[in-house]
């Protein structure tokens, strides 16, 4: 588990999430469920220490001074700073909602990471239904990752306006999935969530990450929403 210090300095509630662009407290770093090494040898430690501790400090960071900037701008009136800052909330606050997403969607195999999702739950019926296998699923989601060009997102996602279908969509830099896209997985696709271990062989990574995925996290989203 993390050290007291983190486990002290981050706290987030998850049910805040959706309403994160009206919510002017600050946000935090979530807690992580497992160790920085505990995703070995399919993401190494040294890139989850980096990814945790500073970038996606660094959402929130930005996020929390964007907020506090633009909070200032309107009382004074400043419309054209306002909508210029407005820019950095989505830019920082996506970052922060979509690193709250990934690190809940990832578990070690010994907290069964990559454990397909019980074969009578909902959300198997519906892979079944809709791509044949979870190996499908799997396949058009890499194929949809190594299609980012630069940084970027996938989403496996329940779509609520078209009766709860499943789809894998992807998004550019920090832009998130919202309204009635539910994200059930969300994979993070920016070089540094890869490139210290798996360099400029991405695929390798997009490959690998299957094996901590935690799907009883899917599961839970997919029921809940």
């Amino acid at each position: 588990m993390l050290s007291q210090t983190f486990r002290t300095a981050a706290r987030v509630n998850f049910k805040s999430l959706p309403t994160i662009g009206a919510v002017r407290t600050k946000v935090s770093l979530p807690d992580l469920d497992w160790d920085f090494g505990a995703l070995e040898p399919h993401i190494s430690g040294q890139i989850n220490e980096l990814h945790y501790t500073k970038h996606h400090q660094t959402y929130v960071t930005g996020y929390n001074t964007a907020i506090e900037q633009q909070a200032e701008a309107k009382a004074k009136g400043e419309v054209k700073k306002t909508i210029e800052l407005q820019k950095n909330i989505n830019f920082h606050g996506g970052g922060y909602t979509n690193h709250c997403l990934f690190w809940k969607n990832l578990a070690p195999t010994s907290q069964g990471g990559g454990e397909a999702p019980a074969s009578d739950s909902d959300l198997a019926k519906k892979i079944a239904e809709q791509y044949g296998s979870l190996d499908n699923l799997k396949a058009i989601t890499n194929a949809k990752l190594a299609g980012i060009q630069g940084s970027g997102w996938a989403f496996i996602v329940k779509n609520k306006e078209n009766g709860g279908e499943l789809d894998v969509v992807t998004t550019f830099n920090q832009d998130t999935v919202t309204g009635p896209l539910v994200p059930l997985v969300a994979i993070d696709a920016w070089e540094h969530a890869y490139y210290l271990q798996y360099q400029n062989v991405k695929a390798d990574y997009f490959k690998a990450i299957w094996n901590v995925i935690n799907w009883k996290e899917a599961e839970k989203r997919f029921l809940v929403n």
